[in-house]
C-alpha cells in the first residue's frame, strides 16, 4: 500500500476547516501541532494556534493573511460527512508528520546506542489519537451497564470454586494475578496447578519459566494430569505417555518456554506473536515464573532498586495483558518480615506496595511443613479489585505425590483426616452462635439444660 502524500493544498485545507469551524479545531486541538505543518503554512498554523489560547476564539482569514501573508478562506457548507472526513484525515496526518519526524531525529541517538528513548518516541507516535469514545452516560441504560459487568466478570474460572466465590467468578481477561509467596512456598506450583486447570478447560496458554527447565516443568505438570507420583513417572514411561496424548486430544494447548532471567516483556510479547504466526496459537493466559526476575522495557533501572524496578515491570505486565486480551498470572517473593507471619499485608511483599498496586488480584500464599505434609494449602487475599473478597482466606488440598492443588471446599463439606479421632470430629463441628468453639463443652448449651432440670424439680415439690 502507497504512503499517502499530505500535500500542501490538504494541510491548507485542514486550517481552512479549522478556522470556518471552531468545533472541528476543539476536536483535533489535543493533536494539533504547528510544526507536524509545511514551512509555508506554520506561521499561518502558529498564529491560529496562539490567537485561540489568547482569545478563546478563532481568528477570520483576514486576520490570519494580515499576521502571516498566508491566504486562507472559510469553507461553507460542512456537513458531518465532510466533518468526519476531515477528523480522520487530520489524525492520520499527524500521526504520520509525528512518526516521520522522530524517525529523523533518532538518527543521533541509534549514533550513541541509545535505544530505549527512541522506543517510546516512535511508540508515543503511533499511539496518536483523538478522543472519540466519550464514556458511559451513567443514567441511559443502568440494566444494560450492570449485565455487561456481569457478564464480563469472571470470565476464566481458576478452577478453585471456592477462590471463583470470593472473586465474584473467576479472573477476567486484561487482568494481572500475582501470587506471593516465601522461598519453596509453592508459587510455580500454583501456576503450574492453574495452566493445568485452564488445560483441562479447554483454554489455550504459554507457561513461561525463568528458572526451571522446560522438562522439568513438564515432568511436573505431567504428574499433576495423570495422578502419576513424581518419583514414579520414570517407572511407567509408557503410562504416562498414553495419560498425556490422550489428555491432548481433547484439552486446551500448553506450550512451556524457558527465557533467561533479565529477559523482558517485548521478549514474551515477541515469543508470543512468533507462536501464533508459527502455530495459529492464540493464548488465553500465560503464566511468568517469576516477576521478580524480570527486567523493565521503558526504563533502564539497577537491578537492586526492586520498588522502581518491579513498579515498570507490572505495569508493563498488564499493558500486555490489555494489549492481547488474556489473564497475566505471575508470582513475587515475600520478604523476610514475613516469616513468622500467619497473617500477610502489603508490607510483606518484597519490592514494596508498587507491583500490588498494579496488580488486580495478589494472593499470599501461606503453608508449613506440617501443613504440606498433612495435604494443606491457604490462599489469603491480600487484594481484590473486581470483588469484596480482600481479607478473606481459601483452603485448598494438596496431593504430595502428584503435586497437584484441588478445592478443599467449604468448612460445611468438612471431613476430618484419616487419623483424626471422634472427639477432634466433635470439636471441629462444635458450634454456638455460628462462630467455631474452643474444645470444651458448650456452656451455653448446658446452662440451658440446668435451668430446665431445677424448673422440673420445682414443679415436683410444689405438687
Amino acid at each position: 500500500m502507497a504512503t499517502k502524500d499530505y500535500s500542501t493544498d490538504l494541510q491548507k485545507l485542514f486550517l481552512e476547516i479549522m478556522i470556518s469551524d471552531a468545533q472541528c479545531y476543539v476536536r483535533v486541538q489535543n493533536i494539533f501541532d504547528s510544526i507536524n505543518f509545511d514551512r509555508s503554512l506554520r506561521s499561518a498554523a502558529d498564529f491560529i494556534s496562539e490567537y485561540s489560547n489568547k482569545y478563546n476564539d478563532l481568528p477570520t482569514p483576514a486576520q490570519v493573511k494580515a499576521e502571516t501573508g498566508t491566504p486562507l478562506e472559510k469553507v461553507d457548507g460542512l456537513d458531518s460527512t465532510m466533518t468526519d472526513w476531515f477528523l480522520d484525515e487530520f489524525e492520520s496526518f499527524t500521526r504520520h508528520e509525528t512518526l516521520k519526524r522522530v524517525i529523523l531525529e533518532s538518527a543521533d541517538l541509534i549514533e550513541k546506542g541509545e535505544y530505549d528513548p527512541i522506543e517510546k518516541l516512535v511508540k508515543d507516535a503511533v499511539q496518536i489519537s483523538l478522543t472519540r469514545d466519550l464514556g458511559l452516560d451513567y443514567f441511559e441504560d443502568p440494566r444494560s451497564r450492570l449485565n455487561a459487568l456481569k457478564d464480563n466478570n469472571g470470565q476464566m474460572t481458576t478452577g478453585w470454586p471456592t477462590l471463583d466465590r470470593k472473586l465474584f467468578g473467576g479472573f477476567n481477561r486484561g487482568e494481572l494475578e500475582i501470587f506471593a509467596g516465601g522461598s519453596g512456598s509453592g508459587k510455580s506450583l500454583f501456576m503450574q496447578n492453574l495452566a493445568v486447570n485452564w488445560m483441562q478447560g479447554g483454554k489455550n496458554g504459554v507457561f513461561i519459566t525463568l528458572e526451571l527447565s522446560e522438562n522439568l516443568c513438564s515432568m511436573r505438570i505431567d504428574s499433576m494430569t495423570t495422578g502419576i507420583a513424581s518419583r514414579d513417572i520414570f517407572k511407567d514411561l509408557d503410562g504416562v505417555e498414553m495419560k498425556v496424548k490422550m489428555m491432548g486430544k481433547k484439552s486446551g494447548k500448553l506450550q512451556i518456554k524457558y527465557m533467561p532471567a533479565q529477559s523482558n516483556v517485548n521478549d514474551i510479547r515477541s515469543y508470543l506473536k512468533e507462536l501464533q504466526i508459527k502455530t495459529g496459537l492464540r493464548c488465553d493466559y500465560i503464566c511468568v515464573d517469576y516477576l521478580d526476575l524480570l527486567m523493565p522495557v521503558s526504563a533502564k533501572v539497577s537491578p537492586s532498586d526492586m520498588f522502581v524496578k518491579d513498579k515498570y515491570v507490572s505495569e508493563e505486565l498488564r499493558n500486555l495483558a490489555k494489549e492481547m486480551d488474556m489473564i497475566v498470572v505471575t508470582a513475587s517473593q515475600l520478604n523476610r518480615g514475613a516469616v513468622e507471619e500467619v497473617e500477610f499485608d502489603h508490607s510483606h511483599i518484597s519490592g514494596g506496595i508498587s507491583k500490588i498496586n498494579t496488580a488486580d488480584n495478589v494472593f499470599g500464599i501461606f503453608t508449613t511443613r506440617s501443613m504440606r505434609e498433612t495435604g494443606r494449602y491457604q490462599l489469603q487475599l491480600m487484594k481484590t479489585r473486581s470483588s469484596s473478597g480482600v481479607g478473606q482466606k481459601v483452603e485448598l488440598a494438596f496431593d504430595v505425590d502428584s503435586l497437584r492443588i484441588v478445592d478443599a471446599g467449604d468448612e460445611d463439606d468438612y471431613s476430618p483426616p484419616p487419623n483424626s479421632t471422634v472427639y477432634d470430629t466433635l470439636k471441629k463441628k462444635s458450634v454456638v452462635n455460628g462462630a467455631p468453639d474452643s474444645g470444651d463443652v458448650p456452656k451455653i448449651k448446658a446452662d440451658v439444660q440446668s435451668t430446665k432440670l431445677k424448673n422440673m424439680l420445682a414443679g415436683l415439690k410444689s405438687s
